[in-house]
C-alpha cells in the first residue's frame, strides 16, 4: 500500500468518525466471510458502517478527530454510525449470534467505554420506539376523554329511555 492511499483511507475514516457518535471496536478472528457479510447487512438495516482498517491507520483517523484512550492491537473490525443506540444494538445482536465476535471497547456520544456499557447502550429503546412511547403518552388523555364522552353519552341514552 503506497503513502497516497494510506492517506486517501486515514482521511476517509477521520471524516467518517468525525460524523459518528458510535465507533465500536471488535474482534473478528476465525469469523467466516459469510458471517462478515451477516454483520456488514445488519449495519446496513441500521445505518452503520462496518470496516476492517489496519491498526496504525485507525488509530491515526481516530486522533485526527480527538478520539484517544484505547489501546488498538490485534486483529480488529470498527462498527460505527451516527445513531449510538442503533450501532451498539447491532454489534450486541451479533455477538450474541456469533461467539467468535468480541466486543472490545467503543466511543460512545464522544467517550471511551467497555463492552458493558455498549450493551447497556443496545438495551435502550431505539428512536422509533421512544417516538412511539412519546405518542402513545401525548395520546392517553384524549383517549381518556373519548371514554369518558361516551361513557356520559350511553348513560344519557339509557336515562331517556
Amino acid at each position: 500500500m503506497t503513502k497516497t492511499q494510506k492517506a486517501e483511507i486515514i482521511e476517509v475514516l477521520s471524516n467518517e468518525f468525525k460524523d459518528a457518535q458510535a465507533v465500536v471496536l471488535c474482534d473478528y478472528k476465525g469469523l467466516s466471510v459469510s458471517k462478515l457479510e451477516e454483520l456488514r447487512s445488519m449495519a446496513r438495516a441500521k445505518d452503520a458502517k462496518v470496516q476492517v482498517v489496519k491498526n496504525t491507520l485507525a488509530t491515526i483517523a481516530l486522533k485526527n478527530v480527538d478520539l484517544e484512550g484505547i489501546e488498538i492491537k490485534d486483529t480488529n473490525i470498527f462498527v460505527w454510525g451516527e445513531d449510538s443506540v442503533a450501532t451498539s444494538k447491532v454489534v450486541s445482536d451479533f455477538a450474541k449470534k456469533s461467539e467468535l465476535f468480541v466486543i472490545k471497547s467503543a466511543y460512545i456520544d464522544r467517550e471511551v467505554a467497555d463492552a458493558a456499557k455498549v450493551e447497556a447502550f443496545a438495551k435502550l429503546p431505539g428512536r422509533e420506539e421512544l417516538l412511539g412511547m412519546l405518542a402513545a403518552t401525548w395520546m392517553a388523555p384524549l383517549t381518556c376523554i373519548g371514554f369518558g364522552l361516551n361513557a356520559l353519552k350511553e348513560k344519557k341514552e339509557q336515562e331517556a329511555a
